[in-house]
């Protein structure tokens, strides 16, 4: 890394913290909550809004079905909760979902309710920023404009912050969250403060008209109640963030999990009947597209259903308005971190276990999984992107993931308590067990009943996308399996198996002109005393090749020159093909190639160097019994970093730490290289 790229790095994420220091990174209650739970949370600033929506469909009347669909999403909720509570204490190691399906139902399954997890926590992403990014142009209007920029650049903070560090975010998502639910029960209070006096609220919308799509009756309208249930069970989104990622609480861990997730519960499903409640009392008005709202200012876009109840109940206290919006949109952009905190953990056990690539298994230098991370606002920012962060668009890919997970879960739990009640346990043991898988069989009935609905309701606006997105990731997922099991049995030593000596080793010297560097080689090359030792120029200017040759011959340079010919004047072609004839001719010998290579401290000398020899050297190595040396030489630019310590190591000896791989590092620092002396 160089000086500037690890300035950049400590500037942004912060310094790097040793393996020794995950202790400190646990998460209490006060904190796990709004690190899991905001996602959950913040959902509720959007359920109402998506359930009336859809029965706006149908015109203003058929609003009296709303709080019969709201009690049904509480029940669910409730369901949901209770039967997580269940795997929170029966698997804490954080594999969640995944790890309860894949050892009750098999790896098969597992793989395909992580990918329903994976698509599903990429959609979170994108969902809670398009919303906050509509809530908070519900305040400022022209924000609607460049809502797409908006939206990507909160991903990029948010990115930034979960780089720093699970424990330092969550501290700092902590404040929004509460806030938001200061915000929420606060405006619950003022409102029932004020219908107690006699005031009347009424929301902007009241009075305005909703243009019905065409006229809903029996079937017809049972759909559409159905599909206003399925947009309203967004509310139940990130309960399952808890149980992934019950490692990071602090000890106890399953019990301070499980603790939290009765609280998420108990707060959300408040949270979500009030502002129902709150719509409905004030007669807000919201359809899916402003045509079909009859009083609607011209060029005026709809405020959310949040800011519509807010503006309703704090009437001409401005202020309540505002904060209830800013903290509405920044519950919604920091609920994103539920699926920060997510996404890198499942990733890392898929990695692990050879799903997905080895480079998401490991943390980064703050203890977080840095390139899941990564990874995921990628994925979200390019959501964002198409779909123009409209949240309508995109709550239609949205639950289906969730709902898949919620029922494999529940079956695989079902199995889990059937397991161990074979095994005779004691009869109040089993008395638990029988009222714990009552439990999760109930939640699998109901979570896949929704599941039958959000499909059969949802598809054809959207989800097939998703329907379609999480079979091709399954399939992905497996042919990365596959390779790294390939890949594990070529390379499997059976167990008689001896390394085999070669008959002889023609080394090989690359040289273009007579310089320190290729005199190094040749040194280097000499000293290894190859069976066969020989430098090699190609002839790409024939002055040039001709002077090169008289000043070898004249130094008496001990080593035999061969000059290759090169027609059409490539370095690299006629190398390769020498290379391969001597590999040819003798098929048990090896050959070795040394490439001098100049190292450089600034990143911009890196272009002006070395591109024949990177050239060369990512070619040579798929030639079958043939070995690539680099032989480095350092310029004067190289001191810049060979002089500054690693600041990991520096760190980590200032704080005391025993580490003696770190220790090492700190006292080759102190040393300049090459000449053994220390720095004065």
């Amino acid at each position: 890394m160089s000086p500037v790229s690890g300035f950049g790095k400590r500037l942004l994420v912060g310094r790097a913290l040793s393996s020794s220091q995950l202790s400190e990174t646990l998460l209490p209650k006060r904190i796990a909550l709004p690190v899991f739970a905001s996602d959950a949370l913040s959902s509720n600033a959007y359920a109402t809004q998506e359930i009336l929506l859809v029965l706006a469909l149908g015109g203003y009347a058929l609003y009296e079905y709303a709080p019969w669909v709201a009690a049904l999403v509480v029940f669910i909720y409730a369901v949901v909760v209770a039967s997580y509570r269940q795997n929170v204490h029966a698997y804490p190691s954080g594999g969640g979902d995944y790890e309860v399906v894949t050892t009750n139902l098999g790896r098969r399954a597992g793989v395909f309710v992580a990918s329903a997890l994976l698509v599903d926590y990429v959609l979170t992403v994108a969902v809670s920023i398009a919303s906050a990014v509509a809530n908070l142009a519900s305040a400022y209007p022209i924000i609607d404009q460049h809502k797409v920029q908006w939206a990507v650049g909160t991903i990029i903070v948010i990115t930034l912050m979960n780089l720093r560090g699970v424990r330092e975010s969550g501290a700092l998502f902590a404040i929004p969250t509460y806030g938001f639910m200061v915000g929420i029960f606060g405006m619950l209070f003022f409102a029932l403060w004020r219908i107690a006096h006699g005031d009347v609220l009424l929301a902007e919308s009241a009075n305005w008209t909703i243009v019905p799509e065409s006229t809903f009756t029996g079937l017809a309208l049972g759909f559409l109640v159905a599909r206003a249930f399925s947009s309203g069970t967004t509310a139940l989104t990130g309960i399952e963030a808890i149980a992934n990622g019950v490692p990071a609480f602090r000890k106890p861990k399953s019990k301070n999990a499980a603790t939290t997730l009765f609280m998420l519960g108990a707060i959300a499903m408040t949270m979500f009947a009030a502002i129902t409640w709150l719509a409905l009392y004030t007669n807000v008005k919201v359809t899916e597209f402003d045509k079909d709202l009859i009083g609607l200012p011209p060029g005026q876009p709809q405020k959310t259903v949040i800011a519509q109840i807010a503006q309703a109940v704090f009437g001409q206290f401005h202020l309540g308005f505002l904060y209830v919006s800013f903290a509405t949109a920044l519950i919604l952009a920091l609920a994103a971190n539920t699926a920060f905190n997510g996404f890198p953990v499942l990733g890392s056990i898929l990695a692990r276990d050879g799903y997905l690539p080895r480079q998401l298994h490991t943390r980064g230098d703050r203890l977080a999984f840095s390139n899941g991370i990564v990874v995921l606002a990628s994925l979200a920012a390019l959501l964002v992107i198409v779909y123009k962060a409209e949240v309508t668009n995109l709550i239609q890919l949205y639950i289906v993931g969730v709902f898949v997970s919620f029922t494999f879960s529940q079956l695989g739990m079902i199995r889990h308590w059937n397991g161990l009640l074979r095994a005779d346990p004691p009869p109040a043991e089993r008395r638990q067990m029988l009222r714990s898988r009552v439990v999760n069989a109930v939640g699998f009935v109901m979570t896949g009943s929704v599941l039958v609905i959000v499909l059969a309701t949802k598809f054809t606006k959207g989800a097939w996308i998703v329907c379609i997105a999480m079979p091709l990731l399954y399939l992905l997922m497996q042919s990365i399996h596959n390779h790294y099991e390939h890949v594990k049995i070529e390379l499997a030593a059976d167990q008689g198996e001896s390394v085999m000596l070669p008959s002889r080793v023609h080394a090989i010297v690359l040289v273009a002109k007579l310089h320190k560097p290729t005199l190094r080689a040749l040194a280097f090359a000499r000293a290894t005393r190859p069976s066969t030792l020989e430098a090699v120029t190609v002839d790409v200017e024939p002055a040039e090749t001709a002077a090169f040759t008289a000043e070898w011959d004249r130094r008496a340079i001990p080593v035999p020159l061969r000059v290759l010919d090169s027609p059409y004047r490539e370095v690299t072609r006629p190398i390769l093909d020498y290379v391969r004839s001597l590999h040819r001719a003798s098929p048990r010998d090896l050959v070795v190639v040394y490439v001098p290579e100049y190292v450089v401290g600034r990143w911009w000398e890196q272009l002006l160097h070395n591109q024949s020899a990177l050239r060369l050297k990512s070619r040579l190595l798929f030639v079958p019994g043939v070995m690539v040396t680099a032989v480095p030489w350092q310029l004067a630019s190289s001191e810049l970093v060979a002089d500054r310590p690693d600041p990991v190591a520096v760190g980590a000896v200032r704080r005391g730490e025993p580490d003696a791989e770190i220790q090492e590092a700190v006292v080759a620092a102190e040393y300049r290289p090459g000449d053994g002396t220390p720095r004065p």
